[in-house]
């Protein structure tokens, strides 16, 4: 009988989640919905200087929003502190922990002389009992770390789901610190003890953590704990092939929100970012879950493309329902607005019919809130470009097209067969028409398709704007 699958993702609360951890949390959900299995979500929150609840609340907020939902938690690691202590205070008892009175001053001399020997840093056992070996006496008023009794032969050794076999020396390997001198537990302690408990079956992770996957799979070994399966995925590359960072392109999730992309849209880029099914480039989240195979992670780094996000956040966009989506849109129309004192009431004009005006040819949704911006304007005339726009030339024909357009049926095919004619009648090419009315109007020189946009405004407010001319 297999056992159920465990997964977990655990994000430290020391900044907001990012797009490296957004991906990992995908593959930990998608592998544990995959088989049936359970989710788990743990908060590091260790590092009490720089975690912060409203990292918390970000990290929380990400993860509802692409709704990558938990199964199990979120457990907090301050709230497990009692059963971290007992755990070290049995491996002293045990023989498989110690304590060690090393200052860190000696602690900074060992090492120099080992790098000036050209030998790997690392402490040098002086505490470490041993059989036969007499310790140094206990120094006075100093408090001890407790430090783990790595194996000191042999080697540690896993097959990653993702890399393969990985191998590394004990000897290489230090008697890591996994209580501090106050005595409160370090991160590989707590991680372990928390996999541990919580049943964990597969850990999903960035490759940074390699060399503290030994370590801790040494430490579960001491304890006669179960070892969960590692998968170590690489990191992603900015467009530049240099690390990803927040100087060059958004890296927190919130910022892609807020920027105006689609959950499911970042989802599908994120996932195809080491991992593939066949040539499939856009799939539903449920394809997602049945199609995922954790053998197919790839081991190599993955290069961040804002070309093919956009493109695959347009077609998120389009496939929308045109109401939900016009939902999406207002709250950002709106909160433009309000930075405004030329503003006009958001049911001024249908902002539906802006939406579907403008869909097709937006990447975010901020693009289309951006351009919606302009319907909503209290509109003054552009007298400048009015006047670079109108000339001798294509006045006759401007004001032919008006005086038509008074009388016509309000209809986009009636208005489009106008524009039509009208150019035909005078033997002139769209540009001559078409600029000059969208200066008029929004006082720009480009615009969707006019017919679209009269239509949207209303021939009231196109003949008054026209009037200018």
């Amino acid at each position: 009988m297999t056992t159920a699958i465990r997964t977990r993702f655990a994000p430290s609360p020391t900044g907001a989640l990012h797009i490296g951890g957004a991906r990992t949390a995908l593959f930990s959900w998608a592998l544990a919905k995959h088989s049936g299995g359970t989710f788990v979500l743990r908060i590091e929150d260790t590092d009490v200087e720089r975690s912060t609840q409203q990292n918390v609340d970000e990290i929380l907020n990400s993860m509802k929003w692409l709704d990558l939902t938990h199964d199990d938690g979120p457990y907090y690691q301050m709230q497990r502190m009692a059963r971290y202590r007992d755990v070290v205070q049995q491996m002293l008892a045990d023989g498989t922990a110690y304590y060690c009175y090393t200052s860190r001053e000696e602690l900074d001399s060992m090492r120099a002389a080992q790098k000036e020997r050209g030998e790997r840093e690392k402490y040098d056992g002086t505490w470490r009992p041993e059989a036969g070996k007499t310790l140094p006496a206990i120094p006075d008023g100093v408090a001890p770390v407790v430090r783990f009794k790595n194996p000191l032969s042999g080697t540690t050794s896993w097959v990653d789901v993702v890399k393969g076999l990985i191998q590394f020396d004990n000897v290489e390997l230090d008697d890591l610190i996994i209580a501090r001198p106050d005595g409160t537990p370090t991160y590989n302690f707590c991680v372990v003890i928390d996999d541990w408990d919580m049943g964990i079956t597969h850990v999903i992770r960035g490759d940074d953590h390699v060399n503290n996957t030994p370590k801790q799979i040494n430490i579960l070994k001491a304890l006669n704990a179960p070892l969960p399966e590692y998968g170590h995925i690489p990191m992603i590359l900015a467009p530049d092939g240099t690390k990803l960072s927040k100087r060059k392109n958004a890296t927190a999730v919130m910022d892609y929100e807020a920027m105006g992309y689609l959950p499911e849209a970042l989802l599908n880029y994120l996932a195809r970012l080491g991992w593939g099914h066949g040539d499939d480039e856009v799939f539903t989240r449920e394809q997602f879950v049945a199609w995922f195979d954790v053998s197919q992670l790839s081991s190599s780094s993955s290069q961040w493309d804002p070309k093919k996000l956009n493109w695959l956040n347009n077609h998120y966009i389009n496939q929308k329902d045109q109401q939900a989506l016009t939902q999406m849109i207002l709250p950002r129309v709106q909160k433009r607005l309000a930075q405004r004192e030329d503003a006009l009431p958001t049911d001024t004009y249908s902002l539906s019919d802006i939406v579907a005006l403008y869909k097709s040819r937006s990447d975010t949704l901020e693009d289309i809130a951006a351009a919606a911006e302009m319907f909503y304007l209290k509109h003054t005339p552009n007298t400048a470009l009015i006047n670079e726009q109108i000339n001798d030339a294509n006045r006759p024909m401007l004001l032919d097209f008006i005086a038509k357009l008074k009388t016509v049926e309000w209809q986009k095919e009636a208005i489009n067969a106008l524009i039509k004619s009208t150019l035909a009648a005078h033997g002139l090419k769209m540009p001559m028409l078409g600029v000059p009315l969208r200066a008029l109007l929004f006082g720009q020189a480009q615009s969707p398709s006019l017919d679209a946009v009269f239509m949207i405004l209303g021939r009231d407010v196109v003949l008054q704007r026209l009037s200018a001319a």
